[in-house]
C-alpha cells in the first residue's frame, strides 16, 4: 500500500622492430648448416639494438596508481539480448512464462507479481549478469514463494552496491511539492515538528501520474533512502480525499527515515515491529486504515 564512449582508442606499441617476427628475431646470428663440402652459408648480420619503447607520460596518476582502462558500456541492443535470455532461464526454471522488465530503480531490486498464468517481475540491470544460483533464488522468491531464497538476494544485492545509482538522473522529475488542492511541504513541516521534533531531514514532492490503466494495487507514497525524498502519490490530491489521510501518508513515509528495512529469516522487513509500533500513535491512524479500506477502489481508478 504505501511503500513499498565514445570509447577511447589506445595504440599499441610493437615489441619488436618492424619487419621482424619473435620466430625471426630468436634466429638471428645463428649460422645455417654447412653443407657437406660446400661453402659456408652466409650469416645475417647482427641487427642494431634497439632502445626499448619510452613510456608515454601518465598524467594525473598517483606514483603506483595503475592506468584506467574504460570499458564500452553495453548497447541498447546488448541489454535488450541479456534481459531476453535472463526471462527464458527463468521461465525454463518455472515452467511458465516470465514477463521481465529490467529497471535502474535505486531502492527496490526485485518486486514481483504472480498470476495464475504468468510472473511479472521486476528487477534492476545488476541481475542480468547474476551467476546461477542467484538465477535460481530469483525463482525461488518470486516465482515459488520461498522466503528463504531471499537470504541469497540480498548477500548479491549487497556485493553489488557501487551498480546502484546514488544520483537522481536529470531526466527524473523534480519535487514539486504544491499541487491543486494540498501542499505538501505544509504538511510536511508540520509533522516534523508535532511529531519528530523536526528530526527528520528530507525532501517531499508530488510523484508522476502514471498512465491509466486499470490496476490492482497502488503506492500512495514512497521514500527513498538514498536521496532521502518523498513523493507523495497524485492521486491523493483531490478535494475527496481528507487532509488527515494525506498526513497519514506523509507521517508513514517519514518513519521510514527513522526505522529502515531489516532483513529477517532471510526476507526484507519493510516495516519492522518497531515502526508499526510508532505508526499506531498517530492521532487519526484509526480513520485512516478506514477510510483507504473504504475508499481503495476510488484510489485505484484515480
Amino acid at each position: 500500500m504505501r511503500s513499498r564512449v565514445s570509447p577511447e582508442q589506445f595504440r599499441q606499441t610493437s615489441l619488436f622492430p618492424r619487419g621482424l617476427s619473435a620466430a625471426s628475431r630468436a634466429a638471428e646470428g645463428t649460422a645455417a648448416p654447412r653443407p657437406e663440402g660446400g661453402p659456408a652459408a652466409p650469416v645475417a648480420p647482427a641487427p642494431r639494438p634497439v632502445a626499448p619503447p619510452v613510456p608515454m607520460p601518465q598524467r594525473n596518476l598517483l606514483p603506483d596508481e595503475a592506468p584506467r582502462i574504460v570499458t564500452r558500456p553495453p548497447t541498447r541492443e546488448e541489454l535488450w539480448s541479456r534481459a531476453e535470455s535472463l526471462a527464458w532461464r527463468l521461465s525454463a526454471e518455472l515452467g511458465m512464462p516470465v514477463r521481465l522488465s529490467v529497471t535502474d530503480n535505486r531502492s527496490t531490486m526485485v518486486s514481483f507479481r504472480r498470476g495464475s498464468a504468468v510472473l511479472a517481475l521486476r528487477l534492476h540491470h545488476m541481475f542480468l549478469d547474476a551467476p546461477e544460483p542467484v538465477v535460481r533464488a530469483v525463482a525461488d522468491y518470486a516465482g515459488r514463494g520461498h522466503r528463504t531464497a531471499g537470504a541469497i538476494l540480498d548477500e548479491y544485492i549487497r556485493g553489488q552496491q557501487p551498480r546502484i545509482r546514488q544520483m537522481r538522473r536529470e531526466s527524473d522529475a523534480d519535487l514539486n511539492p504544491r499541487g491543486r488542492c494540498f501542499d505538501l511541504q505544509a504538511l510536511y513541516d508540520a509533522t516534523n515538528r508535532d511529531f519528530f521534533q523536526g528530526l527528520i531531514q528530507a525532501r517531499i514532492g508530488w510523484g508522476r501520474m502514471p498512465p491509466r490503466r486499470r490496476r490492482k494495487s497502488i503506492r500512495l507514497g514512497v521514500y527513498d533512502h538514498q536521496t532521502r525524498e518523498i513523493r507523495i502519490h497524485p492521486a491523493l490530491d483531490t478535494p475527496e480525499v481528507p487532509s488527515f489521510f494525506v498526513e497519514f501518508i506523509i507521517f508513514h513515509e517519514m518513519l521510514h527515515q527513522l526505522f529502515p528495512s531489516t532483513g529477517r529469516g532471510g526476507r526484507r522487513v519493510h516495516h519492522p515491529r518497531a515502526f508499526r509500533e510508532r505508526e499506531r500513535t498517530f492521532p487519526h491512524y484509526a480513520a485512516a486504515l478506514r477510510w483507504e479500506r473504504e475508499n481503495l477502489g476510488v484510489l485505484l481508478r484515480g
